[in-house]
């Protein structure tokens, strides 16, 4: 009786040690937590989340701070469109927030999505295409929620930089772009068979044009090489003439000297002939005056006889 006794005093005992111990862990660790009191958040996607799966990490910036627990799939009568919820879970371990006492201080989500929390998918390869979740704070970014649809805490959405390309390319207008791909090889293809069919007759016009002018350009170069023979020939023939010439000059420059001073005297000569004081000068002037006396008695002779022809046989009366 008192074994049993004992033996349910040391089972009490162990039994509140390790409660106590279990509490005394919770209290020493339980400040450290992040996400406490709540652990599980929603991300409601409306665009394509292909390649995220359950289990998918959660990161922060690159840190691993929970996991993809729940996809599902809800459709809003209202505005006829269709959301994806994503059900994630906050590991509480992974971040510790410490306030100005040096104290770590527990923050919830709440706290975090009224600072600018937002959810995004990145990929985290390339070869596996497989995506997972990142939180980061941009207190710029919109905050579309979706009270009817959300159950927990909501984080909103916001494109990542991969989202963006796909959003950007799925604008482009690839349909467009093919048909005037389409049209400008069809295009190309005419101006090709337009080539095909003038190329031939332009190659041959322009060969017998080459042929055409290197003919005319042998003919040209051969006459320019007679031309410029004969003008050697000329240019020979008038050196020799200068010659012949300048040695004539040099053999008839005494005698030229000896006209140049006759003439000279010569005009010296008429110069004074012609001097009005001369003596000569005046036997010309008193030489003319009795021609041009004469000549008058002439006139008036010619006058009478013209009037009276007799006085050729009877002379003039005095």
């Amino acid at each position: 009786m008192a074994d049993t006794h004992h033996r349910k005093t040391l089972l009490g005992v162990f039994v509140t040690g390790g409660a106590a111990l279990g509490l005394g862990i919770i209290i020493s660790f339980g400040h450290m937590r992040l996400f406490t009191p709540t652990r599980e958040a929603v991300v409601i996607f409306q665009s394509s989340i292909n390649g995220l799966s359950l289990g998918a990490p959660v990161t922060f910036r690159g840190v691993k701070v929970g996991s993809v627990q729940n996809i599902k799939l809800s459709f809003d009568p209202q505005d006829y469109k269709a959301y994806i919820p994503v059900t994630i879970t906050l590991d509480p371990d992974q971040v510790h927030v410490v306030d100005g006492s040096n104290k770590n201080s527990p923050v919830d989500v709440n706290k975090l999505i009224a600072n600018g929390l937002h959810a995004e998918l990145n990929m985290q390869s390339f070869v596996t295409g497989q995506y997972n979740i990142n939180l980061d704070f941009d207190k710029n970014a919109p905050r579309n929620l979706h009270p009817r649809i959300a159950t927990l805490p909501e984080i909103p959405v916001r494109l990542s930089d991969v989202e963006k390309l796909r959003t950007s390319l799925g604008q482009i207008p690839f349909n467009k772009i093919a048909d005037r791909a389409d049209n400008t090889l069809a295009s190309a293809n005419l101006l090709l068979a337009s080539l095909n069919k003038d190329l031939p007759p332009l190659i041959s016009s322009l060969k017998t044009t080459s042929d055409d002018s290197h003919q005319t350009l042998t003919v040209t170069t051969e006459a320019i090489r007679n031309l410029q023979t004969k003008l050697d020939a000329t240019l020979i023939h008038l050196d020799t003439l200068l010659e012949t010439s300048n040695s004539q000059l040099n053999s008839r420059g005494e005698d030229l000297h000896k006209t140049l001073v006759s003439a000279t005297k010569t005009l010296d000569s008429l110069q004074g002939m012609l001097s009005p004081r001369s003596v000569d000068r005046a036997n010309m002037d008193a030489a003319l005056r009795d021609i041009a006396a004469a000549a008058a008695s002439l006139r008036g002779f010619a006058g009478d006889v013209e009037r009276n022809p007799q006085l050729l046989l009877m002379g003039r009366r005095k």
